[in-house]
């Protein structure tokens, strides 16, 4: 049995269609590369019989929740994402039928004023997904160079005048330390649009937690690494919340890199080892939306594994 998801944690995206899209196999051995509050967790382990799921989180309150769960058919793992497939090997496990990541941040994280995610609330400017990270947020903005400040904010962030914004960092950071998020939102404040400022505080926001978690570095790797951790005909299903994240994931289902760059062999055949489910992204209903308004900029994409240029027409 699996205990009630605290339904202040997180609320599962698109998890209908995350569960149909995965065609689980009740037999099967799966991993959620991000367990959270566990609500897709609980509806794979639900579809299971002999199978087992593998879950992967670094946030200590995630772990919290999965000691709840009694069900032998869940192994948790606390850990990042990127060392799956050492953790997979060591469970005797060399191949899985299907994982699912669902990237971004938790609703409880973004809720949590210490957690430092939101502009909503002041809080320490932290935005460490593992709070054994090295490294938070205030040390990003404290420290780093103008170069690179309007790097991450021009790239992850995709904002204007990034320029602008990391040399009025710099001049506050002069005066003294920028230590919350409250203080980081004023700087910034006067760069947004006044009819988006809102969407613009997000998205510095989100370039800040992108180089903290090294998120982008961290979901190549991943997608690298499922060639080898997905079996032929098993699926891999990523949510990602930015066109960042989204589009690495593109290019990757359709072409076999995150560059985007079609390979083929003498035949003609696209050397890609999978092939998306269908060419646009699931995204969530209206319903959906209205009962949960973070769910608005998901996009889920599904794809399933091939061994060789052959099988793609089977498929």
């Amino acid at each position: 049995m699996v205990t009630t998801i605290s339904a202040g944690y997180h609320i599962p995206v698109m998890l209908d269609e995350v569960i149909e899209g995965l065609a689980i196999v009740p037999t099967g051995n799966y991993a959620d590369l991000t367990f959270g509050g566990g609500g897709h967790a609980k509806k794979i382990i639900e579809t299971l019989s002999s199978g087992h799921l593998f879950a992967f989180d670094r946030d200590p309150e995630a772990a919290t929740i999965a000691q709840s769960f009694t069900d032998k058919s869940l192994t948790f793992i606390r850990a990042s994402f990127r060392f799956a497939k050492e953790f997979l090997n060591f469970y005797g496990v060399e191949q899985l039928d299907g994982l699912l990541a669902d990237l971004g941040t938790s609703s409880h994280q973004i809720d949590r004023s210490e957690r430092g995610f939101s502009t909503r609330f002041d809080g320490k400017l932290d935005m460490r997904m593992d709070p054994n990270f090295p490294h938070s947020a205030q040390h990003v903005v404290n420290t780093y160079r103008l170069e690179q400040l309007t790097h991450l904010l021009h790239s992850y962030g995709e904002v204007a005048n990034a320029i602008a914004i990391a040399q009025a960092i710099i001049q506050a950071r002069d005066q003294a330390p920028i230590l919350t998020t409250y203080q980081l939102k004023a700087i910034v404040e006067p760069f947004a649009p006044k009819l988006k400022v809102n969407q613009y505080l997000a998205k510095v926001f989100q370039a800040f937690r992108i180089e903290v978690n090294n998120e982008l570095i961290e979901l190549e790797r991943l997608l690298e690494c499922s060639v080898e951790l997905i079996k032929p005909k098993g699926r891999l299903a990523i949510i990602a919340y930015h066109s960042l994240e989204d589009r690495l994931v593109k290019n990757f289902f359709n072409t076999g890199n995150v560059r985007g760059e079609p390979q083929q062999d003498g035949y003609g055949n696209l050397l890609r080892p999978f092939v998306p489910l269908q060419k646009k992204p699931f995204t969530p209903s209206i319903e959906e939306v209205h009962r949960n308004n973070r769910a608005r900029s998901a996009r889920l994409r599904i794809a399933v594994r091939v061994a060789s240029p052959a099988q793609i027409r089977s498929i």
